[in-house]
């Protein structure tokens, strides 16, 4: 895979990991928000373990 790929897919994976920060530390976190981000940026760590 190239590796402006992998940086893209790592900085989105980075993204990601702030956004669900963000959201826990509010006073009240949707629940079903943080759950997707999740979802997403285990999507991300499996596209990127793929590509090793």
């Amino acid at each position: 895979m190239e590796s402006t790929h992998v940086s893209a897919l790592q900085m989105k994976h980075a993204g990601l990991e702030r956004q669900i920060q963000s959201e826990l530390t509010r006073p009240l976190p949707d629940d079903t928000l943080v759950a997707q981000l999740k979802r997403k940026k285990l999507k991300i760590k499996e596209a990127l373990s793929r590509s090793h």
